[in-house]
């Protein structure tokens, strides 16, 4: 299956996770998906944030080339956010679950949609930042 038809089923994917699932992976491991101290009021801002975005994307996933910034967006955010989370799980242990569930799946994320990422419309080559 080549790229361009890939992307939009992984768009999906990624959406529904993002509007569905976050939430009960907190629930079912909060040692791997929730960070101390929990707190719902946290729980609840993370699960809109990512739900808001899963919405987008699966919107997205309609006509990628047209909605690279949001790709790349959320590329780059999925690094960022993973990068922080494995600097701190790496440095307090009690947060070393994070390891095995939140901060491996935000960088699948990241590399998936880098590998997957569409080509621009006007000279059919890929920007990079």
């Amino acid at each position: 299956m080549d790229r361009e038809r890939l992307l939009p089923l992984v768009l999906k994917a990624v959406a529904v996770i993002f509007i569905f699932g976050v939430w009960p992976l907190m629930m079912i491991w909060p040692a791997g998906w929730q960070w101390e101290p929990h707190n719902d009021h946290y729980a609840q801002m993370i699960c809109a944030i990512y739900a808001t975005l899963g919405v987008f994307l699966f919107r997205a996933a309609k006509a990628p080339v047209e909605h690279r910034s949001l790709l790349q967006f959320t590329l780059w955010s999925s690094l960022a956010h993973g990068g922080i989370m494995l600097v701190q799980a790496l440095s307090d242990a009690d947060e070393h679950m994070h390891l095995a569930a939140d901060v491996p799946a935000l960088f699948l994320i990241a590399a998936v949609l880098a590998v997957l990422m569409p080509e621009t419309s006007q000279a059919g080559t890929r920007q990079t930042l």
